[in-house]
């Protein structure tokens, strides 16, 4: 299995229970290597407001491998917002993602046709 950044909306779908089998199992197998995330994605899931979810995703993320904001993530993030219309926090994660050349889960469209950048649909897989 290859190296994953997970983003906040696959994780949202995982522990919610909303993606399709193949999804949901493509993901557990991603955790349970030691998932990756960006700083950006640790905010924005330690930012849910779902008391019953609340510790697991803790959880989630104290056993994550939380990847920075270093030099090369700011220079690949402002060629991104520079050559497409993007979020900061999206162009930061995408951008995390290339630095450490790592795919992307994610069912957001926004980070389509980003240069540089492999992504999976958990939602599409088959």
């Amino acid at each position: 299995m290859g190296q994953y950044l997970m983003d906040n909306n696959a994780i949202s779908s995982y522990f919610s229970k909303s993606l399709p089998e193949k999804g949901m199992d493509f993901i557990a197998e991603v955790i349970d290597q030691i998932p990756n995330i960006s700083v950006i994605t640790e905010i924005e899931a330690l930012s849910w407001i779902n008391p019953a979810k609340e510790k697991i995703i803790q959880e989630f993320v104290k056993d994550a491998n939380i990847l920075p904001v270093n030099p090369s993530v700011v220079s690949l993030c402002v060629e991104i917002r520079r050559s497409k219309k993007i979020k900061t926090p999206d162009a930061i994660i995408a951008a995390t993602a290339i630095a450490h050349n790592l795919t992307l889960i994610t069912s957001d469209n926004d980070f389509n046709n980003i240069n540089g950048l492999s992504i999976v649909n958990p939602n599409l897989l088959k």
